[in-house]
């Protein structure tokens, strides 16, 4: 069932405060782990504060361009359509955030909070609500990242997927996602060749809801 945003926020305020104890700060030592936490510990207090900081954009759209696409992507829809964002569903443990590229609403990213972290996975469908052969694929947190970074390197379930469908530059893959509250979300993906792919959406000018993405239960 989906959880009202007014009672995902006082998680958030709660994080939001704990979280300040491993903040890095430009210019001075990474801080040490508060007393009695360990690097788990230290892991799934920054996972839980970015997790925690999605709740108040719950229900709203946002518009995207692509800031980075290296090497350049030949024939690349993200450059030349609309690139609109909705986190269309957020729940206790789960937030579902769709991708809207122009007409196309047949992606979904689904951030899941973890014993150990967050996952995420990109849910893609058919204009039918059929899943597509390429589809509930990436990874788990590995490290701490912070309250507004997280790296999600890709999974061996992913990489079985990829090879079976032939997608070998994508087994080395690593999606991030950064959220600056109130200002900007950035989508990432990188490969250790050099490959950088980002999208950046303003959080500052919201944007009309979009219709619900291909597969998507209505709520």
């Amino acid at each position: 069932m989906k959880t009202p945003r007014f009672l995902l926020l006082p998680l958030a305020a709660a994080l939001a405060f704990s979280a300040q104890a491993t903040t890095p700060v430009p210019g001075l030592p990474e801080p040490l782990p508060p007393p009695g936490l360990d690097e788990a510990g230290v892991q799934q207090r920054a996972a839980d504060a970015f997790f925690a900081n999605l709740a108040p954009l719950c229900g709203q759209a946002f518009a995207g361009r692509v800031v980075a696409d290296t090497p350049p992507s030949a024939n690349d829809p993200f450059s030349t359509q609309p690139l609109v964002m909705h986190v269309r569903e957020c729940d206790v443990d789960v937030v579902r955030i769709s991708l809207h590229v122009g007409e196309d609403r047949s992606r979904t990213w689904v951030i899941t909070r973890t014993e150990n972290g967050l996952r995420l996975k990109h849910d893609h469908r058919h204009a039918d609500g059929s899943p597509d052969p390429v589809t509930m694929y990436g990874g788990d947190t590995t490290g701490a990242g912070s309250e507004t970074r997280q790296a999600f390197p890709v999974d061996a379930e992913s990489i079985a997927m990829f090879e079976r469908e032939g997608l070998a530059a994508s087994v080395s893959n690593t999606w991030a996602m950064e959220h600056a509250p109130g200002r900007r979300f950035l989508y990432e993906l990188s490969r250790p060749n050099g490959r950088l792919f980002q999208i950046e959406f303003d959080l500052t000018a919201p944007q009309p809801v979009p219709p619900q993405a291909w597969g998507a239960i209505p709520r």
